[in-house]
């Protein structure tokens, strides 16, 4: 009976995947290392039909018509934007070219998925609000990763007091760190804690940003978001101390709580009856059985973010939480810094 019991576990599995697929066409333009290395490959396990790849080359479009069968490779985004049978349209190219970009997206009615940041600031955000009038989803892929959404769901059961947070990366010369790196610190503690008010910031000597928020929930925090460490030894830990205990965040990978210790007539419990330490673990990757669910493209929140928007598209009700109004908080708050 237990072994009729598994099969039958593992053949529903099976036909769950197969009979998902989807009922439109998509196209995706860019095609950085960023692209290949998270996003493509959902795209490919969730069988998602890209009928275009487009980029600014017309010699890389030839390759990729060559490399990716089935797909059409073009330099011409009008083409793909005039083409009915596509439904949705990625957009990873260059941070500076993505207001430009999902501008023309969503004047032509196609769903937007858009990598961090697609703009600069709330006045481009509010103007591609008016522009559309479907879906559109923005790269901010914390928010889907399945640590956060455990320590959201238990956040939302306690009262939080303060955290903080350390956002290390190598140095970044490209482009705008606080609007290409920074902005994911920034949209999780404001997905967690509602819009902050800076109540202090400061820039060390090398740069780094030392910030105190207070948010709109009353949780006040402290972030230190830097480029003058290591991309090799990137680092990016938060520590929440809520009424019930203490969350630890670390990489993404990792999410502990320490539950808060009782007091006896004001006294510290551990000090009368001393017993020992008992931390929870509520995820952690598993890098023993190399599965979906112990992926980094899953931990890292890649794949249920692209899920929910093709979902979304399809029409099959996930709720993406990267909307416009739900960005905007963050937009807000980087504007006072």
């Amino acid at each position: 009976m237990i072994n009729e019991a598994i099969r039958r576990y593992k053949s529903l599995r099976t036909e769950k995947f197969l009979s998902r697929r989807c009922g439109g066409k998509y196209a995706f333009v860019g095609m950085g290392q960023h692209s290949l290395n998270n996003l493509y490959p959902v795209l490919d396990y969730l069988k998602v039909p890209l009928k275009y790849i487009c980029v600014t080359s017309s010699r890389k479009a030839e390759l990729i018509t060559k490399k990716f069968p089935g797909v059409l490779g073009t330099a011409s985004l009008d083409a793909v934007l005039s083409d009915a049978e596509v439904r949705g349209v990625f957009v990873a190219a260059a941070p500076s070219a993505h207001f430009a970009l999902a501008s023309k997206v969503l004047r032509s009615g196609k769903a937007l998925f858009i990598e961090k940041p697609p703009c600069a600031n709330t006045a481009e955000l509010e103007a591609l609000s008016g522009l559309s009038n479907g879906i559109f989803e923005a790269g901010l892929q914390k928010r889907y990763a399945p640590a956060v959404k455990i320590l959201k769901s238990r956040l939302s059961r306690t009262v939080p007091g303060h955290y903080t947070l350390r956002y290390i990366t190598g140095s970044y010369p490209e482009g705008n760190a606080l609007l290409d790196l920074f902005i994911h610190p920034i949209d999780l503690v404001t997905y967690l804690f509602g819009e902050a008010e800076p109540l202090c910031s400061q820039t060390a000597a090398d740069g780094t940003k030392l910030l105190t928020f207070k948010h709109s929930d009353g949780t006040c925090g402290t972030l230190e978001l830097s480029t003058s460490g290591s991309w090799a030894a990137a680092q990016e830990t938060m520590t929440v101390n809520a009424k019930d205990g203490e969350y630890r965040l670390s990489q993404m990978e990792e999410l502990s709580f320490r539950p808060a210790q009782g007091r006896i007539f004001g006294i510290p419990a551990e000090k009368v009856l001393p017993r020992s330490e008992r931390i929870e673990y509520l995820y952690s990757r598993n890098g023993f059985n190399p599965v979906l669910a112990n992926n980094q493209i899953v931990s890292a929140g890649f794949f249920d973010e692209i899920s929910a928007f093709v979902d979304a598209v399809e029409g099959c009700g996930n709720k993406i939480v990267t909307g416009f109004e739900d960005i905007l908080p963050t937009y807000k708050t980087l504007a006072k810094i």
